[in-house]
C-alpha cells in the first residue's frame, strides 16, 4: 500500500521550535504517522500543550524547554533522545528567523545573528545526531528554509541570506552524509504563524498577501508538516540534497515591505 510508505511507526524525531506554528504542527503530524518526538522551544506551557497532543495519538513526547539560540542547548537534545528512546531517526531544524530591516539598518552583527540562529543551530543539532542515527542504520534531516532564500526583495537581507545559506548547507550536508543519512529542506512561503500575526489581523495586508500568491491563500502550518512527513518517511527515500518549495507558487515576494529608494 502506498500509504504505508508515509508511516513513521516507532521512529524517533527531534523537532526544534516546536511550541507553536510549523514546529508544533510538524511534531503532532509525525506522531500521527507513528513517531515518538523530542520537542523543544522556549515556552514550557506551549510545549506541554503540544506534548499532550502527541500523547493523545498514542505516542511519547519528551518536552525540553530551552533557549535554542544557545548552541549547546540545541546539541543537548540528542542526548535527550538517546536517554529517552535509545535511538534517533529524524531531526527537523525548524528554529530560526530574523526581523526584516532596511539595508542601512542591517549591521554586520545582525548578519552574524541571523546566520547563527538559522544555520549554526541546524549544524549544532545535526552534527551530534549523526552518530546516533548511524547506530540505527541511518536517518534523515529536514531543514526549514524559506522562499526568501532564493527570491529577492527589500528588507530581507539578513533573513534571506541566512535562509539561502541554510539551503546550500542542506545540499552540502547531504553530499557529506549520503548514503546513510538523507538531508533535505523545505523553502516555506507565507504561512499563518505568529510571524504573520500583524498581517493576519489586518484585512488589507492579508488580502494583499493572498492576491500576490498564485494559489490565492496563505499557507497553513499543516501544509509544511505534510511535506516534512513526506521527506522524512520512506515515501521520500530517493530524495536527498533537495529543497522542496512549499510556497503557494510564488516567484517574487508576495508582500511589498514599502521600503523607499535610498
Amino acid at each position: 500500500m502506498i500509504l504505508d510508505r508515509f508511516a513513521m511507526t516507532d521512529k524517533v524525531a527531534i523537532v526544534t521550535g516546536a511550541g507553536r506554528g510549523i514546529g508544533a504542527a510538524t511534531a503532532v503530524s509525525l506522531a500521527e504517522a507513528g513517531a515518538d518526538v523530542v520537542i523543544s522551544a522556549r515556552t514550557a506551557d506551549q510545549l506541554d500543550q503540544v506534548g499532550r497532543q502527541i500523547e493523545a495519538v498514542g505516542r511519547r513526547a519528551v518536552v525540553v524547554p530551552a533557549d535554542l539560540s544557545d548552541l549547546e542547548a540545541v546539541a543537548a537534545l540528542v542526548e535527550q533522545a538517546r536517554d529517552a528512546f535509545g535511538r534517533l531517526n529524524l531531526v527537523v531544524n525548524n528554529v530560526g528567523g530574523a526581523m526584516p530591516r532596511p539595508f542601512m539598518d542591517t549591521s554586520p552583527g545582525r548578519l552574524e545573528q541571523a546566520f547563527q540562529f538559522n544555520v549554526a543551530t541546524a549544524h549544532a543539532l545535526l552534527r551530534p545526531a549523526v552518530p546516533l542515527m548511524l547506530e540505527g542504520g541511518g536517518g534523515s534531516a529536514v531543514n526549514i528554509s524559506s522562499a526568501m532564500g532564493r527570491l529577492s526583495g527589500r528588507g530581507y537581507l539578513a533573513y534571506g541570506t541566512a535562509k539561502g545559506a541554510l539551503a546550500h548547507y542542506t545540499r552540502l550536508a547531504a553530499a557529506d552524509l549520503s548514503p546513510q543519512i538523507r538531508v533535505n529542506a523545505i523553502a516555506v512561503g507565507s504561512v499563518a504563524t505568529s510571524a504573520l500575526d500583524i498581517v493576519m489581523q489586518t484585512d488589507e495586508l492579508r488580502m494583499a498577501l493572498e492576491a500576490g500568491t498564485p494559489l490565492k491563500r496563505i499557507g497553513d502550518p499543516n501544509d509544511i508538516a505534510a511535506a516534512v512527513v513526506y521527506l522524512a518517511s520512506d515515501a521520500g527515500s530517493y530524495i536527498t540534497g533537495k529543497i522542496l518549495e512549499v510556497d503557494g507558487g510564488i516567484e517574487s515576494p508576495n508582500l511589498d515591505m514599502g521600503l523607499p529608494d535610498l
